[in-house]
């Protein structure tokens, strides 16, 4: 198992506010980076492709007031699950910390994990800016 965790980052919003908007994959596009392409979304499953990688599709499992789970479905070529856990500083404000947890030959666990914190680094700093847009 390859446990790839993201740099956490504070953000000037509630949780609830965070979970709520990730709980839409229309709005996961918003966070994408340029590396992704051939998106396609509903409000509960997404699928894209990481250049030069991989296409990935996924779901949303499991939502609490502090945490959304994500799971791979067809086509992802390994089994993962990407979370977004949350810890209340105060009312309005919390950290961010994205997870990826990935089922992976220990070949293309080498391969994969730089571009793959890369991409949980990113959507964490994505969803901070979005908050702080918001804000603004």
């Amino acid at each position: 198992m390859t446990n790839i965790e993201s740099n956490p980052v504070e953000i000037q919003t509630a949780a609830k506010n965070i979970i709520d908007f990730l709980s839409n994959f229309e709005n996961f596009s918003k966070l994408m980076p340029p590396q992704i392409t051939n998106w396609k979304s509903d409000e509960n499953s997404c699928s894209f492709t990481i250049q030069n990688m991989a296409t990935l599709a996924m779901r949303i499992k499991e939502k609490n007031p502090n945490q959304l789970i994500i799971v791979s479905e067809a086509p992802s070529p390994f089994p993962f699950e990407l979370s977004c856990e949350l810890q209340e500083t105060s009312e309005n404000t919390c950290i961010s910390t994205i997870k990826l947890n990935a089922d992976m030959s220990m070949m293309v666990a080498m391969m994969a994990k730089n571009p793959l914190q890369n991409f949980v680094n990113i959507l964490n700093e994505q969803l901070k800016k979005m908050f702080e847009i918001q804000q603004n």
